[in-house]
């Protein structure tokens, strides 16, 4: 998560517009149990929609992460919202629910401290990744977009 590796660097977390763009969080293991159950249990050419019906304001996930690393709402940065950006994305789970029993083991709140401490953990994994290339694409992206 950008928002997570850049208040472990010291910097600011870019948010689009007002971060009220709604999505449906859901927990890597979650996701992991859904689709080890699909190939376990699913039909053959049928589509599921994994989901836990947590859609959450982006801005929201932000203060969390914020309050979980113990940083003030200072560290948020709005940027230039990015045309044609999508307010929700809307998933409608019941078929994996009904069909193939699955429910998420994860709620939100413990799903994102378990995220957070494992980007803590795990810098030499994500460090390697945010190189120079990752700089000038965030500047790119980010920096132009400043209100």
């Amino acid at each position: 998560s950008l928002a997570i590796t850049n208040l472990l660097e010291g910097k600011k977390v870019p948010v689009y517009g007002d971060g009220l763009y709604t999505r449906d969080w859901l927990y890597v293991e979650d996701h992991c149990s859904a689709i080890d159950l699909i190939i376990e249990k699913g039909k053959i050419g049928e589509t599921y929609c994994v989901g836990v019906d947590n859609d959450t304001p982006n801005i929201n996930v932000i203060k969390s992460i914020l309050k979980i690393l113990g940083e003030d709402e200072d560290k948020i940065e709005y940027v230039k919202d990015r045309p044609g950006h999508d307010r929700r994305y809307a998933i409608d789970s019941t078929k994996i629910k009904r069909e193939l029993g699955w429910m998420s083991e994860y709620d939100f709140e413990h799903a994102l401290e378990l995220t957070v401490n494992w980007y803590k953990e795990n810098k030499d994994w994500w460090q390697k990744i945010k190189n120079k290339d990752f700089d000038k694409y965030y500047e790119k992206q980010y920096g132009e977009n400043k209100p």
